[in-house]
């Protein structure tokens, strides 16, 4: 009875406090965020390192299948929050951890592939061109990993993506132990300093610098429920650089229900297949949500998988406006709506309890984790 109650404190306890004037601004609500800390830790053998990178994962089960799942048990919950820990030297630990105070839980699938299917009729992605643009805030939060995904600047030495990236659900992908991140930066260009003749119809030529990952983080929810129901909710990973990347980065904040979204809207940029090179921006309505989940036609294509999806709001607290991440775009659904095929992207949620826990991952203090 005790577990059953506290399961329903972590589920029920975010409270989002919206402001009732008629001179509304859309404002980051204030949530009461969980303690996550580690427990034990485990080593385990060494990966193999045999899975094919995936750029996207596609599941059928959409929004009334994850709706009418029942809730995980508290018990359940504490070990999708488990996580592996994937050191650069191929060592490999696990990590149980412990859920106090207060808080929430989780739900995902995979399915068979819809090729070219990510596209809803006219294309609205705009490719970011010139250094003006992707350098500065915030395109220049979004990075290239070497395994063909996206990720996105979250802390000084830390870049979130998608679990799928890194892991296949099975085993880690090909690559992953020596997986870098890159940073798209201007060419230089030999004997030209001090020349100031641009070309404005052409797009100035960048290139990747990368950085070696340190090591990376993947909840027990991806790599336990991936061939099930659950897997998606959880897609979703942390990878700590060897080194500062030195730019400014975008913090990560709970996601707040999709009807408190300025206009309803979500925005990521990522570096999608089919546009090879180019930081690709999108922005579109969220058509539907889960707890863990939220259901979009934003444009993307394979290699976007892993870019934060983020939002603009109020900070009251600093009077100011303020992007945050609050979702980490996962792929795409073919789903059956009442005997209607219909398709979907899909971005998973930062809820309070993965606030906690990818906060603590790059703090390392519960204390610094208590505001979402």
């Amino acid at each position: 009875m005790a577990a059953l109650s506290t399961l329903i404190l972590l589920l029920c306890a975010a409270k989002d406090v919206m402001p009732s004037s008629p001179h509304w601004k859309p404002t980051w609500p204030s949530y009461r965020v969980p303690v996550i800390l580690p427990q034990s830790t485990l080593n385990l053998d060494k990966p193999q390192f045999d899975a094919e990178a995936r750029l996207e994962v596609v599941s059928p089960c959409g929004p009334a299948c994850h709706k009418s799942s029942p809730l995980p048990t508290y018990e359940e919950v504490k070990n999708y929050l488990s996580y592996e820990t994937l050191y650069a030297n191929g060592s490999l630990t696990e990590t149980e951890v412990g859920i106090y105070i207060l808080s929430n839980g989780g739900d995902g699938s995979r399915g068979r592939s819809r090729t070219k299917r990510q596209i809803y009729g006219y294309d609205s992605r705009f490719s970011i061109f010139g250094k003006d643009f992707l350098l500065n805030y915030p395109f220049s939060t979004s990075v290239k990993l070497s395994t063909g995904c996206t990720g996105t600047l979250v802390a000084e030495k830390h870049v979130l993506t998608a679990a799928h990236c890194i892991h296949d659900g099975k085993s880690y992908v090909k690559g992953a132990q020596k997986l870098r991140v890159g940073f798209l930066k201007p060419k230089q260009k030999d004997g030209s300093k001090g020349s100031n003749i641009t070309n404005s119809a052409m797009p100035e030529k960048m290139k990747f610098q990368w950085i070696r990952v340190k090591r990376t983080h993947v909840p027990k929810g991806w790599i336990k429920g991936n061939a099930n129901d659950i897997g998606m909710d959880y897609d979703y990973a942390l990878l700590e650089l060897k080194k500062p990347h030195k730019r400014k980065f975008m913090k990560i904040g709970v996601s707040p229900p999709a009807r408190h979204l300025p206009g309803g809207r979500i925005h990521f940029s990522g570096y999608d297949n089919d546009r090879p090179g180019n930081l690709v921006y999108r922005f579109c309505d969220v058509k539907d949500e889960t707890y863990d989940l939220l259901y979009q036609q934003c444009d993307a294509q394979p290699g976007a998988s892993g870019s934060g999806v983020y939002v603009r709001m109020w900070k009251r607290q600093n009077h100011k406006w303020e992007r945050k991440i609050i979702g980490i775009f996962s792929g795409h659904q073919w789903v059956d709506m009442n005997g209607t095929p219909q398709d979907f992207n899909v971005a998973v949620r930062i809820t309070p309890l993965k606030y906690a826990q990818i906060c603590y991952w790059i703090k390392g203090n519960y204390l610094d984790c208590r505001e979402g």
